[in-house]
């Protein structure tokens, strides 16, 4: 994924490319704006119709722990890179869920349910 980053024309990266989202415990996760649209509940936040706090400085708190919200962030990225443009080779679903330690799996759930379709019904 070397074109990850976006630049404008002067060469700059652009600031709102980028969301920072925050967990209850204080930990922050930057994702590319067009992972964190993925979830209904952060796409509704970050619209720029709208005057949310959170679209104005480009920061989603999320009222779960930081395993939980680093999970959620990972499968948010995985899940954008598997639906997105060019031919990928099928992955197995197990390889995501694999890497979920069971005693996150509940609050992940919850946060889930929360952020709007985020995980599939197939996990």
């Amino acid at each position: 994924m070397s074109n990850d980053i976006q630049m404008d024309d002067a060469g700059t990266e652009k600031r709102d490319d980028w969301v920072k989202i925050t967990s209850s415990d204080g930990y922050s996760f930057l994702v590319k704006r067009s992972v964190a649209a993925i979830s209904g509940t952060l796409k509704n936040m970050l619209s720029e119709d709208s005057s949310f706090r959170e679209a104005i400085a480009n920061t989603c708190p999320i009222s779960e722990r930081a395993a939980v919200v680093e999970k959620v962030c990972e499968y948010m990225s995985f899940k954008a890179y598997y639906e997105g443009p060019g031919s990928k080779e099928g992955v197995d679903v197990n390889e995501f869920t694999e890497r979920i330690p069971p005693e996150v799996a509940l609050e992940l759930l919850l946060a889930a349910d929360y952020l709007e379709g985020v995980l599939d019904s197939s996990i």
